[in-house]
């Protein structure tokens, strides 16, 4: 697994230590649920629904935008993640998946496959809509550039706590709630749709992931801006760039398509 696996180990050993030497705050449990908010949205919109499927359109200065707030979660280069992300919807739980609990278990799915070498890399082809902009290689190249300077930001102007409860304990919850769509969102949930593969719809996590969580939805239309198919299943992501669209920055979302 190498050295980012014993980092990863460090991300996590680090702030559940440090949250017992700096005092408690409810403030800082407030940071802490507004990062995660803000964060999971630029995963959600960013990482997923923008660069992976293209469920709408941006302007280059939006667009550099998003791929910097979704890279500060530290998840990679948006490269990388949209990469990925597209081959497994090609081969959703086949033996190709590079991340099935159908094929690989449950933990290698939920956590393993990310320190595994074969998925270090990606498949440029894949992604060749997105690298013929300059600024999405370089941040793709740099992928630890935007979380170190919003970890520094973070330090800088609101202390160690801040840090600590804004920063690394959201960091690694963003973690678990993403790496939750790859497992759980195959595992445990309801099929509305006969997709072939095993995805499924599960609230909670649609809860926790800002619409992600309708995932057998998604596997069904996988380019629609909007997961969350019936007016009742809650779709925070869909709902925020709704409201972007009103203003003109988002244009073109591609609709669901039953």
């Amino acid at each position: 697994m190498g050295w980012a696996f014993y980092l990863y180990v460090l991300i996590y050993i680090v702030p559940l230590v440090l949250v017992f030497f700096v005092p408690f705050s409810w403030s800082m449990v407030g940071l802490f649920f507004l990062n995660y908010f803000i964060g999971m949205f630029f995963i959600t919109a960013g990482y997923h629904r923008y660069f992976s499927h293209k469920s709408y359109k941006l302007a280059r200065i939006p667009q550099f935008i998003l791929a910097f707030m979704a890279q500060a979660s530290c998840q990679k280069g948006v490269l990388w993640w949209a990469a990925n992300h597209r081959h497994h919807h090609i081969y959703s739980d086949k033996d190709e998946d590079i991340h099935s609990p159908v094929k690989r278990g449950f933990w290698y799915s939920h956590i393993g496959w990310v320190f595994d070498p074969v998925t270090q890399g990606y498949n440029e082809r894949q992604v060749a809509d997105l690298s013929k902009f300059a600024e999405l290689r370089f941040l793709n190249k740099y992928f630890w550039l935007p979380t170190v300077i919003v970890a520094a930001a973070i330090l800088y102007f609101g202390g160690l706590s801040a840090f600590v409860w804004g920063y690394l304990i959201t960091m690694i919850m963003l973690y678990q709630a993403s790496y939750c769509v790859n497992s759980l969102a195959h595992v445990y949930g309801t099929k509305r749709f006969d997709t072939g593969d095993e995805s499924r719809n599960n609230w909670i996590l649609a809860i926790i992931t800002l619409g992600e969580g309708w995932h057998n939805n998604h596997h069904h239309s996988m380019a629609s801006v909007r997961q969350g198919y019936k007016w009742w299943e809650i779709d925070i992501t869909f709902y925020i760039l709704t409201i972007f669209s009103w203003i003109g920055i988002v244009k073109d979302m591609r609709p669901f398509k039953v």
